[in-house]
């Protein structure tokens, strides 16, 4: 059997906690990782299909492993993840090499899959699956922080976008199993975990149970309550957010909850209105902004991260500036920003006012532009600010530091030992701030919070 494995994750942190798993999975057969591709014979590539360019980068990857395959028949080639579902059988057309396409819905089903492929067979998992309560152990990157799965799917229809074909119907976890993994994270020694879903403000909708006031019993709103005081975990973020589902229920109990940390990932994609009905995201600017509003006037210092497209069909440049409008009047922290790109099976792929390829990629320069300077504007709030940062690992330029988060979610360098200070909370006075990222310096020798 092979002994050793590689995994390369394209794509969200719903794929690296799915690759945490999948590795999970591999070593409890007794598999153990490798440094480099090239010396594993378990090779397992867990896809993206959001953007184009993963995809080509993926087939890059996969025609030069297909090579080797040439050469050693016992190397074992599994492609999983979003674009594997997209792909399915088609995939096996194009790189006949491969052994195994997993959809993310089989993650935690991976060892049978495996079976079934050492036994001679080329196996497609692709069919619609529910998926029921994870029992396996993932192999998680860090011992400081940790991914909880809360709901996986989606059940939206944006226009541009292909995850709820890939990844499936809304389907939420019992709060009864959420809290025992978060327990048993706690009792490991972890201090953070971050929620996770496709749209996690979604997260229970699938569950039975009214509350005797007439709303749903299971909210996310619930879970974050539900889970807020379990010993040992000092930290709790979510992510991704929908602006139509962000209460301000939720945004009270965030504010009021002090283990939750106030940074929020609130997707906006476009500053204009028509853009937004045509993408299919059913709101509108001002009810953004209206959110945003809401927020900071519950904490006025939180940070707020976000999404945008630029150059989605039909997007004129006046439509473009309301983007960059909005921009300016939010001053996001952090945005993820991405020039459309048609997906396979969405409608908008299919629509004839397509944006010339060089328009879109000038507004992506001019967005990123702004939005570089906004966070460098926005960073300077830290300079002289005492912070408490997480410590997590080691600064890879600079054996000397130490690297964490603050409770924005900013990443902090100072000076220390990470022997002494991985997963303890440091107060650290900010003396450098940059657009994403700020350096400090513990104030005082013994400076853990808590001690």
């Amino acid at each position: 059997m092979p002994r050793h494995y590689y995994i390369t994750t394209f794509g969200c942190q719903m794929n690296k906690a799915d690759s945490e798993r999948m590795a999970g999975v591999l070593e409890a057969m007794g598999l153990e990782p490798v440094a480099e591709p090239d010396d594993a014979d378990v090779l397992l590539y867990n896809t993206c299909t959001i953007r184009d360019n993963a995809e080509q980068k993926l087939y890059s990857y996969l025609g030069r492993q297909a090579k080797r395959k040439h050469q050693d028949p016992n190397l074992t080639l599994i492609v999983a993840g979003c674009l594997a579902q997209q792909e399915g059988e088609q995939l096996l057309r194009r790189v006949p090499e491969v052994d195994l396409v997993m959809g993310p819905q089989y993650a935690n089903r991976l060892g049978e899959l495996l079976e079934q492929v050492w036994q001679g067979q080329q196996v497609v998992a692709t069919d619609p699956l529910h998926i029921v309560e994870d029992i396996t152990k993932p192999r998680r990157d860090s011992t400081v922080t940790a991914w909880v799965n809360v709901i996986y799917g989606c059940n939206e229809r944006c226009t541009y976008c292909v995850v709820p074909a890939v990844r499936g119907q809304e389907q939420s976890r019992r709060p009864e199993a959420i809290r025992a993994e978060i327990e048993e994270l706690a009792a490991q020694g972890y201090k953070e975990v971050t929620l996770l879903g496709q749209n996690i403000d979604a997260y229970g909708r699938d569950l039975p149970g009214i509350t005797p006031e007439g709303r749903r019993q299971h909210t996310f709103t619930d879970l974050l309550y539900y889970i807020h005081d379990v010993p040992g975990i000092e930290r709790i973020r979510f992510a991704t957010s929908h602006p139509r589902y962000f209460t301000e229920r939720l945004i009270r109990a965030c504010a009021e909850l002090p283990k939750v940390c106030k940074h929020f990932h609130i997707p906006f994609q476009s500053g204009d209105n028509e853009i937004l009905k045509a993408m299919a995201r059913g709101y509108t600017r001002e009810r953004y902004l209206q959110l945003i509003e809401t927020i900071r006037r519950y904490m006025p210092d939180a940070a707020i991260s976000a999404d945008a497209i630029v150059g989605f069909p039909g997007e004129t440049e006046e439509q473009f500036q309301r983007t960059l409008d909005l921009v300016a009047e939010v001053g996001f922290d952090q945005l993820n920003t991405a020039a459309y790109s048609p997906r396979p099976n969405t409608p908008a792929a299919t629509w004839e006012n397509q944006v010339p390829e060089e328009i879109k990629e000038d507004r992506l320069q001019r967005l990123n532009h702004l939005v570089a300077a906004i966070a460098k504007e926005r960073s300077q709030r830290y300079l002289g600010r005492e912070e408490v940062v997480l410590v997590e690992g080691v600064n890879p330029k600079d054996s000397q530091q130490v690297y964490g988060r603050t409770d924005g979610n900013r990443l902090t360098y100072l000076p220390g030992d990470i022997e002494t200070l991985r997963g303890q909370l440091v107060r650290v006075r900010i003396i450098e701030a940059r657009a994403f990222s700020l350096s400090g310096v513990p104030l005082a020798e013994h400076s853990l919070v808590g001690s």
